[in-house]
């Protein structure tokens, strides 16, 4: 990833808010308002070859059903906030994007770029009841509805069930279990934990936000200020920085290396999201798990792995999730009758294909139709994931565990969106303040109270450049 300071990021974002605020009021490209021509431009944040693949699949059948031509592009989650600005500026919006993340619909929202109304009516057209109501309030401005919520990951925290058992360790899910659990592992060249410190990748972001959501730790109070500087904050940033430093493996931590180091058989947790499953299960040629045992038994990994959806932290009231939900955004220049009916079509006959092209990182926030209300979440845990090797949700884990997925999309919690704050949640993930703070950190650089207090004046100038 780029790096950029702080003040040329935001004062970027703040110039192609206005540039695009300026432009779309008078700009002459496509709009709602046109004369429909049936034919959409899709973005889709789905963008891998197989994925691709399967969402032309589902556009085909659309397409010969509705007379509706679909142009479908695939953009990367990370290039999507520069390139709709352009699109913008240029009077070129698509007219849909699929997969986008909350942020990202809050930076939108933000900008202007979104016909909310539509998406408010496709919800009320798909009737309300049948999608899980965390996920329509985490993606809603209060009575504004900001898109339409397909799909969801979560957070986990994965641990070595035969390695507790053999230290008499309880199941980490709380930081006390977890810290104790870290200390103790961390022997016999194993690390103890694997948890992200790379400043640059909002990983580490989200990984932090896990455990500061555990312990009641909050990107703003109430009243929308910053609080990263708070008493529950400074206890996360200190229990991050006991697991993570003391505990986990030297040098700077990615996505991709606390991965292989769990693979690996060389640390006994590590948080990573859902996304895993699949990984875990060896149905990844270019992902297998490689620890000793594994070479002779492929599924040792994954029979002896636990998993933990929700953490609790000495300060929080109750255990959280942290995940992530995805959603389709009609933007502001539309075509929106055409719009309306591909995305009806994409959470209703097409669903099940949607979310079943990674079922394990796709968990369906729409769990049935107002007849079967059931059908979708029957489908997903039939849905088969994996690349090399195909299996069954159902089959590859247990029901107990797919069944903390589900529940974890009502539970989980998210920075700053129900204080009315999206789009500051937006601008840090591409400012990672919290990420930078962290890496400091666990470099030995900063003291966890002084990376809760850089954190938190980072903030500040961010929400300020915002205003």
């Amino acid at each position: 990833m780029v790096m950029k300071t702080r003040r040329s990021r935001a004062t970027l974002f703040g110039l192609a808010a206005t540039l695009a605020a300026g432009l779309l009021a008078g700009c002459s490209g496509s709009s709602g308002t046109e004369r429909p021509d049936h034919r959409i431009t899709v973005w889709s944040q789905e963008n891998l070859p197989p994925r691709m693949a399967a969402t032309r699949k589902v556009i085909s059948r659309f397409e010969k059903e509705s007379g509706v031509e679909v142009d479908l592009v695939g953009v990367d989650e990370a290039q999507l906030p520069q390139l709709i600005m352009s699109a913008a500026a240029a009077g070129r919006l698509p007219d849909v994007i699929g997969a986008v993340p909350m942020g990202q619909v809050w930076q939108m929202y933000g900008n202007g770029l979104l016909n909310t109304e539509v998406a408010d009516r496709i919800v009320k057209d798909l009737q309300p009841g049948t999608f899980n109501s965390n996920a329509l309030a985490l993606t809603s401005d209060g009575a504004t509805r900001l898109g339409v919520p397909s799909d969801a990951w979560l957070q986990i925290l994965v641990y070595r069930k035969d390695l507790f058992a053999e230290a008499g360790l309880d199941a980490p899910d709380d930081y006390a279990s977890a810290l104790k659990a870290a200390a103790t592992l961390d022997t016999g060249g194993r690390d103890g934990i694997s948890l992200a410190t790379d400043p640059s990748d909002v990983f580490t972001q989200q990984s932090f936000e896990d455990l500061a959501l555990a312990n009641g730790c909050q990107l703003v109070d109430e009243a929308g200020e910053p609080a990263l500087d708070s008493p529950a904050c400074r206890n996360a940033f200190a229990a991050y920085d006991d697991l993570a430093r003391e505990h986990g493996a030297p040098g700077t931590q990615s996505v991709d290396t606390t991965r292989a180091t769990y693979f690996a058989g060389k640390s006994s947790m590590m948080v990573w999201s859902s996304f895993l499953l699949d990984e875990l299960a060896g149905l990844r040629s270019d992902a297998l798990p490689s620890c000793p045992e594994c070479k002779k038994d492929p599924e040792f990994l994954a029979r002896n792995t636990g998993v933990v959806t929700s953490l609790k932290g000495p300060d929080g009231k109750e255990p959280a999730q942290f995940g992530e939900i995805t959603s389709w955004a009609v933007t502001r220049t539309a075509e929106t009758d055409a719009s309306s009916k591909f995305i009806e079509y994409m959470m209703g006959k097409g669903y099940a294909d949607w979310f079943g092209m990674a079922p394990e990182g796709k968990i369906p926030v729409r769990t049935g139709t107002a007849d079967s209300p059931d059908t979708f979440e029957q489908a997903w845990r039939a849905s088969v994931m994996g690349v090399d090797r195909r299996e069954s949700m159902q089959k590859a884990y247990p029901s107990a565990l797919l069944d903390r997925l589900v529940t974890g999309v009502g539970g989980m919690k998210r920075w700053g969106l129900t204080q009315g704050q999206g789009t500051l949640v937006g601008a840090t993930n591409g400012e990672l303040p919290v990420a930078k703070a962290i890496g400091a950190m666990t470099s030995g650089q900063l003291s966890p109270d002084e990376a809760a207090e850089e954190a938190d004046d980072e903030v500040t100038a961010l929400q300020k450049s915002l205003q």
